[in-house]
């Protein structure tokens, strides 16, 4: 019995240091400098060119420059598995070999150049990691089968019912946390990117991120980017979450379902919900949203420009995908060629003077680098949402009619006064204590210096 009790309570020490080596070695997440005003830009490589690799997106790099985005999110850029495969090229979602290239785009010596010609050009590379599941024929299928959940009959299972192309990997297993780890570290290591966006992030154990970035930090400082909305995960492990409800949000109000007041008591509950360091990342579209629920038209119809400005200037990192600069106006295709139409469209001069704005104006930067918002009280809080954001000497107002009516707004504040800037117009304006403006259905109106 007592050899009993002595080998139960060396299993339970062992096992407490075991996890102890995951969950408590790591490291309050700091942002690095470099994000501090940036933009990210999200690369479909596959839609992106008639070629869809990386060479032909590689001659885009310059364009992108002067675009004025400073984050390149690639899409997952890991070949594809073939078993159970949706379509003709398949998920993007579904990895074969986590440290791999896709034959489709090119090989590893044309991703290496991608890499440090988008460095030359003062760019940060990011890459798409989908740690959750993997391809039905992926490598560890063979190699290391306890890696994935198993049903009752022993066999693999998704993680969700219609994701039928992929299975669900054990976290539970934590020889997986040091082969997962292993192969982000490899591209780190070996191509120089700079950090992660990590695919359904929430679905994997917290304690898992907060060991990765601990040893992905010691190769380098990397950023990453979890697809979720946890604060939790900003402790210790990500620098940005999506900031989904906002979006969602913002559907809603053009849909005439919420209004203003919503989305200030969303802004509210963030604030008390999130550190201030975190990042969240606003955005009208992205590869989900383009895909399966529409075309920003779609989705925003003619109010898609004035949210496209509100997301660079409600806090968090504004994001813009592949062909949003050329007026983007079809869903792409998630499992087959579709490439994007590269016409030319108002929408990129807008892009551009926003993502300027964003990078020189302290009160629009991410995080604790930028100014808090301070709502403005207006004669139709319903309808209009109006704030200020101060950093240093830079300010802005921004005064947004969120309603399909023409509105004169008028606001009485005693921190106004000043000469500005007007956005788009090429003009100064001067702003009293006492501002009327009148805008139209859908419009917005503002200022900086």
């Amino acid at each position: 019995m007592k050899k009993l009790s002595y080998l139960c309570l060396i299993i339970t020490l062992f096992s407490v240091s075991f996890l102890n080596l995951y969950a408590q070695k790591t490291t309050t997440v700091n942002s690095i400098d470099w994000s501090k005003n940036a933009t990210i830009y999200e690369v479909n490589v596959r839609q992106y060119t008639p070629e869809g690799t990386f060479k032909a997106f590689e001659k885009h790099l310059p364009e992108l420059k002067d675009l004025g985005v400073k984050i390149l999110w690639l899409m997952p850029i890991n070949p594809i598995g073939v078993k159970n495969r949706k379509g003709t090229l398949g998920s993007y979602y579904s990895i074969k070999d986590y440290k791999e290239v896709n034959p489709e785009y090119g090989n590893l010596d044309d991703f290496k150049s991608l890499v440090n010609k988008a460095h030359q050009l003062g760019l940060k590379v990011i890459i798409d990691w989908v740690a959750n599941h993997t391809a039905w024929d992926n490598v560890w299928v063979e190699s290391n089968p306890d890696f994935f959940t198993k049903d009752s009959n022993e066999n693999f299972t998704p993680p969700v019912n219609d994701w039928s192309d992929v299975i669900d990997l054990n976290f539970d297993n934590h020889k997986l946390w040091d082969y997962m780890i292993d192969a982000m570290s490899y591209w780190v290591k070996e191509t120089d990117i700079d950090g992660f966006r990590c695919d359904v992030a929430g679905m994997i154990p917290t304690t898992f991120w907060n060991y990765a970035r601990e040893k992905l930090d010691e190769i380098k400082p990397v950023f990453m980017l979890a697809e979720w909305e946890n604060e939790d995960l900003h402790e210790h492990a990500f620098d940005m979450t999506y900031a989904w409800e906002i979006h969602h949000i913002m559907k809603e109000i053009y849909k005439g379902k919420m209004n203003v007041g919503d989305l200030d008591s969303y802004l509210e509950k963030e604030k008390n919900r999130f550190n201030p360091k975190a990042y969240r990342m606003t955005f009208t579209s992205n590869h989900d949203e383009n895909s399966w629920n529409g075309t920003v038209t779609d989705r925003f119809g003619i109010s898609q420009r004035t949210f496209a400005v509100l997301t660079f200037f409600v806090k968090g990192m504004p994001l813009i995908y592949s062909g949003q600069e050329a007026g983007l106006n079809k869903k792409l295709s998630f499992f087959d060629k579709d490439t994007i139409d590269w016409k030319k469209s108002d929408y990129r001069e807008i892009y551009k003077s926003l993502v300027q704005l964003k990078t020189k104006n302290k009160a629009l930067w991410n995080g604790i680098f930028g100014g808090e918002m301070v709502r403005l009280k207006t004669n139709d809080d319903k309808n209009i949402f109006a704030f200020t954001r101060v950093k240093d000497n830079n300010k802005i107002v921004a005064i947004f009619n969120l309603s399909p009516n023409n509105k004169t707004v008028r606001i009485d504040n005693d921190k106004l006064d000043g000469i500005y800037k007007t956005l788009f117009m090429n003009k100064v304006s001067k702003l009293t204590n006492h501002i009327k403006v009148d805008i139209k259905p859908w419009g917005c109106s503002v200022f900086y210096k």
